[in-house]
């Protein structure tokens, strides 16, 4: 039994709207890290590691919810 390419887009929406999900939580718990604390301190922002999670969050979440919704 083949799977359309409308369901299979489907599910790389939801693997996507799922990695984006679990990106973001990664990158706030490491943004409470000691490290990032001692960068927030001596440079008034978060480093430059968990700001690459959140934004590749943000943008896998956003693609991920565009694929779910387009099929």
């Amino acid at each position: 039994m083949a799977i359309d390419s409308g369901s299979t887009m489907k599910i790389i929406g939801i693997a996507l709207v799922v990695i984006g999900l679990g990106l973001a939580v990664w990158g706030y718990q490491l943004s409470g890290s000691i490290a990032s604390n001692l960068t927030k301190v001596f440079t008034g922002s978060d480093t430059k590691y968990v700001m690459i999670l959140y934004i590749t969050s943000a943008v896998s979440f956003i693609v991920g919810i565009y694929l779910f919704i387009k099929n």
